[in-house]
């Protein structure tokens, strides 16, 4: 059975509609039948088409130019056209059922008078004698051909929008009575919009009239609005964006549409909400501290711990985003470690005094004292690191000796929230996050490998729930294996000692502990023939 006889008898078969087959004219804005008029005008012109689409044609991607659809992808289309046709006229009969005119046709005759044929309903804004001499029949056309016709007021038309007030004002002259002119908007992209902004133009308050209307219906109002130069409306869509809040994708389609649209002063009011016109980079910076410094200052520790992961996904997300031109400064972080370890210097060097019998502070405090401080030093480390300006802080770190020596005089108990520092170093070191010359490198490891190794095991007890064991000593084990193989060697000997003698109390770095051994005894270099000229080489533990 050839393809066309195989249509033809599912057409009578009832299985594909007769119309789909042969298309009713009437759905094309440019073959429908207009009504008698002495001059029928043009409408404004349609917003900006959408971008074209490789499924436009609504059969698929499998559709490509040129190709002819399968009967399947016929009779599915031919099925959801339908069902957006009912769907999109049950919405415009809802609209047009409290329209203040009469007589409006929806798509083949379908009208906005009620089902047993009394007339659709009438609401304030104009002089009821008005409603009874429509002269002007408004057709608004979307670009599937479906078609609404209303009978409107050149009066309300005219004194409303400018567009309709040129256009009306110069063609229509002395003629009056029921069609006396037909204006048609053809390629919409929403009928039920436009439908809308007409009955908008017969209210008496706007304001009142979008109370409830979503941030995105509004949008269409305000764009149409502003097609057909409807000034009244254009205020009361801003007005009504300027007074509800937002969500994050509402604020997204509100920032291009008021850009698009090119609407000047009115729009950029709005727009303060989500740009300030004065800011600069120091201004931010300011409150960059503030926050900052508030968050290391904060009495409540559960609001403090809150506003640091919050503070932190925010920063991270800053970093991101390629389009934020402010940011906190170096200086102001690099502030914030000085203030933070002259804290750390201040508690330990009180601390040094409790087994004297100095009982000015009992223990708890003490201890809480020191880990806050020293957590303060590693939160706005770790944005250092985010910010890839690190490298000062390894150094300043490193020349903390005094800080060092303090550290070793009080009991692991109170100073292991230090050694976390250390951690953060080598991890970022060893990830390549943190670049630094060897001699910074070496100093840092020699000024508190040790404690790092003295304070793990408290370490490791105390924060098992956030301390990622596999990660410090990755970062350990990496940091040793960018010093020369002489001090590589000489770091590995002394923690080969300590691990045999702490076990799990001592980070596990065998897998740096093969690579350096690697390196020394079995990879040859290029110029030696053999094993037998390769000699170990002793340095000094730094210290």
């Amino acid at each position: 059975m050839s393809p066309s006889k195989e249509v033809s008898t599912l057409i009578k078969q009832g299985f594909i509609p007769d119309h789909f087959h042969h298309q009713d004219p009437s759905f094309s804005p440019s073959r429908s039948p207009l009504m008698s008029s002495p001059r029928p005008l043009p409408g404004p012109p349609p917003p900006v088409p959408a971008s074209s689409s490789p499924t436009a044609n609504g059969y698929g991607a499998n559709a490509g130019a040129g190709s002819r659809p399968t009967l399947y992808e016929m009779m599915s289309h031919e099925q959801q056209h339908h069902a957006n046709l009912h769907t999109q006229r049950a919405r415009i009969l809802r609209v047009l059922s409290a329209a203040p005119f009469r007589n409006s046709v929806l798509n083949n005759g379908f009208k906005n008078d009620g089902e047993d044929g009394t007339p659709g309903g009438v609401n304030g804004g104009v002089n009821l004698g008005l409603l009874d001499s429509s002269d002007v029949r408004l057709t608004v056309v979307s670009r599937d051909g479906f078609r609404v016709s209303m009978d409107v007021h050149r009066r309300v038309l005219a004194e409303k929008s400018r567009y309709f007030a040129a256009k009306l004002g110069n063609e229509m002259g002395g003629f009056s009575g029921p069609g006396a002119v037909e204006v048609e908007i053809s390629e919409c992209d929403d009928v039920e919009v436009y439908v809308e902004v007409v009955i908008m133009m017969y209210a008496d308050d706007l304001r009142r009239k979008l109370i409830g209307e979503g941030v995105t219906q509004v949008l269409g109002l305000l764009k149409v609005s502003s097609a057909v130069s409807y000034d009244e409306g254009v205020a009361a869509c801003l007005d009504y964006l300027e007074a509800v809040p937002w969500s994050n994708d509402e604020e997204e389609k509100v920032i291009s549409q008021l850009r698009q649209l090119h609407l000047h002063d009115s729009a950029e009011e709005i727009l303060t909400r989500v740009s300030a016109e004065t800011s600069t980079s120091v201004r931010a910076d300011e409150v960059f501290l503030r926050l900052l410094t508030g968050v290391l200052q904060a009495k409540d520790d559960k609001a403090r711990r809150e506003m640091k992961i919050l503070i932190s996904r925010l920063l991270k997300e800053d970093k991101t985003d390629h389009s934020n031109r402010l940011d906190v400064s170096r200086d102001t972080l690099y502030s914030l470690c000085h203030r933070c370890l002259s804290s750390l210097v201040l508690s330990l060097s009180e601390a040094t005094g409790v087994d004297d019998g100095k009982r000015d502070r009992d223990r708890g405090s003490l201890m809480a004292e020191i880990a806050r401080a020293a957590d303060n030093m590693h939160w706005v480390v770790e944005i250092l690191i985010q910010k890839n300006a690190g490298e000062d802080f390894v150094k300043l770190w490193s020349d903390q000796k005094e800080l060092a020596i303090l550290h070793s005089k009080i009991p692991t108990v109170y100073r292991h929230e230090i050694s976390r520092i250390t951690a953060q170093l080598c991890i970022a070191i060893g990830r390549g996050q943190v670049l630094v010359p060897k001699d910074t490198r070496l100093s840092l490891l020699s000024t508190w490998l040790e404690a790092l190794y003295e304070d793990y095991s408290w370490m490791r007890r105390a924060s098992s729930k956030t301390l990622d064991k596999k990660l410090i000593e990755d970062g350990l084990g990496q940091t040793i294996l960018t010093l020369p193989l002489a001090q590589q060697q000489a770091i590995m000997l002394n923690w080969f000692d300590r691990f045999l003698n702490k076990g799990d109390d001592c980070p596990n770095i065998q897998r740096a502990f093969e690579i350096w051994w690697r390196r020394a005894f079995t990879r040859l270099d290029a110029g030696e023939p053999n094993d037998s000229q390769r000699q170990i080489t002793l340095s000094r533990y730094p210290s």
